[in-house]
């Protein structure tokens, strides 16, 4: 791992994966270490990735200020890794609560962005979070699984205040499209990558003013590609057409038959569907 100052002198790391034209990568979770994203189904092969782990994840150190965990002013440690790898502009790709940094740095730093990928995007910091109406159909849609009821047993705890690791870890197989062994893994995996502190940060009072930053979006005119999964309960194809509506110059896809992690289920069309978006 590479290590840089960011800018309250917070010593964050980042990983550098593959050959080609940079792009930044910014993991979600939120607090989750960065590794949980592989190299995105591959896209190494064609994209030298720089994977930020967002500060008190991973690698990365505590900050002395637990006020800078909150989303909005994680978007200064995506300014200073530019600054750090010295690049003019940098292609930026956040996935879930990771586009919510990224849309965060778009808005307040537009020219130093050329592309946004914004992959599975959690919606809250644009006032487009799932509706209670999202959520009931897709469990409906899945209450023959077998891990249905304890699945849901575990979100309804979510609701009522359990942030544990373990039960995040117990929500997990609403997040995939096929419960499989590939999927578990992935999942278990989360129980050594996740800082509650940093989730709680991330989320704090302040880090969410929607209007804002909707308005500041409207005037973002460089290529966005808006990444939805037809299984993703966090972010529904619906509101991801919504968010799309706020760009200028926009692309969606709709990945059929994935869940909020898609380079999980199906690798090569994530490789392939976000180089063919930078290439353009």
């Amino acid at each position: 791992m590479a290590r840089f100052t960011s800018f309250d002198g917070t010593q964050l790391a980042y990983r550098e994966v593959g050959g080609g034209a940079p792009l930044v990568v910014l993991a979600g979770g939120p607090g989750r270490a960065s590794e949980y994203l592989e190299t995105l189904g591959g896209l190494e092969g064609s994209r030298r990735l720089v994977v930020l782990d967002n500060r008190g994840t991973g690698e990365s150190g505590e900050p002395a200020d637990r006020v800078t965990y909150r989303r909005d002013l994680l978007v200064r440690d995506v300014e200073m890794l530019r600054r750090h790898l010295g690049l003019a502009v940098v292609d930026v790709l956040g996935h879930s609560a990771g586009a919510g940094i990224a849309m965060g740095y778009a808005a307040d730093f537009p020219d130093r962005v050329g592309k946004l990928v914004l992959l599975a995007p959690a919606l809250r910091s644009v006032g487009l979070s799932p509706e209670r109406g999202d959520w009931d159909a897709f469990l409906a849609a899945r209450a023959g699984e077998p891990w249905f009821e304890s699945a849901t047993a575990a979100l309804r705890r979510t609701g009522e205040g359990d942030v544990s690791v373990e039960n995040r870890v117990a929500v997990s197989p609403l997040l995939y499209a096929r419960w499989d062994e590939r999927a578990r893994a992935h999942a278990r995996a989360e129980l050594g990558q996740w800082n509650c502190e940093a989730a709680r940060g991330y989320n704090a009072e302040g880090a969410f003013v929607p209007g804002v930053l909707r308005r500041a979006l409207v005037e973002f005119g460089h290529p966005v590609l808006v990444y939805a999964c037809s299984e993703d309960p966090i972010s529904p194809v619906r509101r991801c057409r919504e968010l799309a509506e706020l760009f200028s110059d926009v692309t969606v896809f709709v990945h059929e038959g994935v869940g909020h992690y898609p380079w999980v289920e199906d690798p090569d069309t994530v490789a392939r569907q976000v180089e063919a978006f930078l290439r353009g």
